[in-house]
């Protein structure tokens, strides 16, 4: 009996979705349209073309599902009605925050996004717990039930709870909660002493206000998936959601205990799993870059020996999110990215996007304003009859003409001179993402690859790397589906954090190890409730570490020291490396300084079984084109590319200007390009000039 395992990402205008057969390790792909009204409809629709093609419901017995069903929530601000319950004289957090502008600093008219909870939902509560994790006044109970009557008559459906110094002991978050519960059975709850344990009180606040905000969307939407699987007869109960972490926690976590802001990052992470393992520890491309270009976005992020960079704090949408996520940066830059001119006549391109509905104009459905696909259609870089096997043929006259009507009338310009103009400026916006990104790490792009995936991430990698002079590129070998392939390349991944701050000199190793133990006991006790008890399970342990009134911490990790039980000997070593890592990140250390634990972190990881790409026998010979297109790239001068089959390449050279089709992506090879296989069938394309 066939045994499968289905990863699904939904992007914002396609849901891509992956199916490989454990017996025989053959990958199925279908690409369908997302439906953002209810995007567990277009991934039903993808599972039921499977079917189709002769799977049967009862032989899938893993899905893994990466979605941006958050993100968008946030980006169009449509998540729930919150209220927010404070300790009393905290009231102007959220408005002060951390008096940091994350914008430009020279922004004349800078405005911070409007409050998740404003003033008048927002109530104070008597009580206080003190810096040692110490009652200095009882919680008014009275307050939190006549708040509970308030912000329900106001609309509340969700609650943050953010009590001072919570993290060191959550007795009166914990206890609010039983009260809301009493008071509004119904209601979504949020502890900030479960979504974020640790200092600073605005990060704290904000991740929390962010986790309830977005759960009650995110709860809805998986139990319309769960059951929209069981009436498709998808049986299994291996069902996961992918985190910005790169790994995966299952389906049903996604309600309660504070994990839907570890989704935010959900799609864009697939990918960068995917290439970090496929690419990184698999096939030895140890040093990448990757440009994930889909219908609406471009997400850029950087391998470092096999290992995807992470972060543990940073903005999302203008807010302050502080999860371990990876170092993902996000631009409006997508093939369904909006062309326009602006009022002083000049192009621009985004940052709104034509999404999936009604999508590009080429497309056919409705939309009637030019975009980077349709600007790519007209450069002769996508075949009309190709897009998704042919399943979707592209209207090149609808294109053109909204081109030359919004924009290449109004500039003189011909059709094919305005695509290019939008080409190379969403082009410049990638690189100039990727070009600032490389600066902040202190990395050296000369020495990278540029991996592309997503639909359109082929299309106009070897064009952004002649711009950043990265020498090569690596398409792998179905790159508008590589991410829903990362789903299935993650392992189960929850992270712990406790804040307790001490000089680490003053630290006895005892008190060091009960701390992470506890978080251990934590984990081990999530992952019953999940079922998964039985399971085996990896601890990693890190500490924050900073020089005694430094106001940032360094995430520094104890993998390879003697650190489980935590020693004396583990403590000392622990400080050595963190001088190591100040040294390298900063460029100077302060040996003579002190050190202080800020917050113990443990990471659970429980392996899960991981898809394979293997060696392939590449024929030799040489490709013979299945026909040709004629191309530009300025607009002006015109080529004659051959076009190329994916399935049916040899070993052979290609030489640019060239075009690779495939069901799911194409690849374009600009002049000056050369392209072949290696031995796992991916394209590496080399710059010769």
């Amino acid at each position: 009996m066939a045994k499968y395992r289905l990863g699904v990402d939904v992007g914002g205008t396609h849901t891509d979705l992956v199916l490989t057969d454990t017996r025989t390790n053959k990958i199925l792909i279908e690409k369908v349209h997302s439906t953002p009204a209810n995007p567990s409809l277009g991934v039903l629709e993808g599972v039921q073309r499977f079917f189709a093609r002769g799977v049967s419901a009862t032989d899938i017995d893993f899905f893994s599902h990466g979605t941006t069903v958050t993100t968008n929530a946030l980006l169009e601000m449509k998540g729930a009605s919150i209220g927010l319950l404070i300790t009393k004289g905290f009231r102007a957090i959220q408005v002060v925050q951390s008096q940091a502008r994350e914008s430009n600093q020279f922004e004349l008219k800078f405005q911070r996004p409007s409050e998740l909870a404003s003033q008048q939902m927002t109530r104070e509560i008597t009580g206080r717990i003190d810096y040692a994790g110490e009652q200095v006044e009882p919680l008014n109970e009275d307050d939190v039930r006549q708040a509970i009557t308030d912000l329900k008559a106001k609309g509340a459906t969700s609650f943050a709870v953010c009590y001072v110094f919570s993290f060191m002991n959550p007795a009166h978050e914990q206890r609010t909660a039983e009260i809301v519960r009493e008071e509004m059975p119904e209601a979504f709850i949020s502890l900030s002493s479960e979504v974020l344990p640790r200092i600073r009180e605005w990060p704290r606040m904000s991740t929390t206000m962010l986790n309830a905000y977005l759960e009650p969307g995110l709860a809805r939407y998986a139990d319309d998936l769960d059951k929209g699987l069981d009436t498709a007869g998808v049986a299994t109960a291996r069902r996961f959601l992918m985190q910005s972490n790169g790994g995966v926690m299952p389906l049903g976590a996604t309600a309660g205990g504070g994990r839907t802001v570890h989704t935010l990052l959900s799609g864009p992470a697939a990918g960068v799993q995917a290439t970090g393992y496929v690419l990184g520890e698999q096939q030895g491309w140890s040093q990448v870059v990757t440009m994930d270009m889909g219908g609406t976005s471009c997400d850029i992020a950087f391998i470092q020996d096999s290992k995807p960079l992470e972060v543990t704090e940073g903005m999302i949408a203008e807010r302050r999110l502080d999860v371990p996520a990876f170092d993902i940066s996000t631009i409006s830059a997508g093939g369904g990215t909006i062309a326009r001119l602006t009022a002083a006549n000049f192009m621009s391109v985004g940052p709104d996007s034509a999404g999936a509905d009604p999508g590009p104009v080429c497309y056919g459905r409705g939309g009637d304003r030019p975009t980077v696909t349709d600007a790519d259609l007209i450069c002769g870089f996508l075949n009309p009859e190709h897009l998704l096997g042919g399943g979707t043929p592209l209207d090149r006259d609808g294109a053109v003409k909204a081109v030359e009507d919004t924009i290449a009338n109004a500039m003189d310009l011909s059709a094919e001179e305005a695509a290019a103009g939008i080409i190379r400026l969403i082009n410049a916006r990638m690189a100039d993402e990727i070009r600032v990104q490389a600066a902040k790490k202190v990395i050296d792009l000369a020495t990278f690859t540029l991996v592309p995936f997503g639909g359109a991430g082929p299309v106009h990698a070897a064009m952004v790397a002649d711009e950043l002079n990265i020498p090569r590129i690596l398409v792998p070998p179905n790159p508008g589906a590589f991410s829903a392939l990362g789903l299935l390349c993650s392992d189960i991944v929850h992270d712990y954090i406790r804040s307790d701050i001490r000089e680490i000199n003053n630290l006895e190793s005892a008190d060091a190890e009960a701390y992470f133990v506890g978080l251990e006991e934590q984990a081990t006790t999530d992952l019953a409730n999940e079922g998964l008890g039985e399971n085996e399970r990896e601890f990693i342990r890190d500490l924050d570490l900073r020089y005694a009134g430094q106001g940032y911490e360094i995430r520094t990790p104890l993998e390879g020291l003697s650190a489980s039980p935590m020693t004396a000997d583990g403590l000392a070593q622990v400080q050595e490396r963190f001088h190591e890592l100040h040294q390298t990140l900063h460029g100077h250390s302060a040996r003579d300084q002190e050190i202080e634990v800020v917050s113990y972190r443990v990471r659970v990881r429980v392996p899960v079984a991981k898809q394979d790409l293997p060696e392939t026998a590449i024929l030799d010979g040489v490709t013979e084109p299945v026909g040709e297109r004629v191309v530009t790239y300025d607009g002006k001068e015109k080529f004659n590319a051959p076009v190329f089959t994916r399935d049916t390449l040899k070993s052979s050279v290609i030489q640019g200007p060239a075009i690779i089709e495939q069901f799911d992506s194409t690849t374009v090879l600009p002049p000056g390009w050369t392209a072949k296989l290696d031995k796992f069938r991916n394209i590496v394309g080399e710059r010769n000039r």
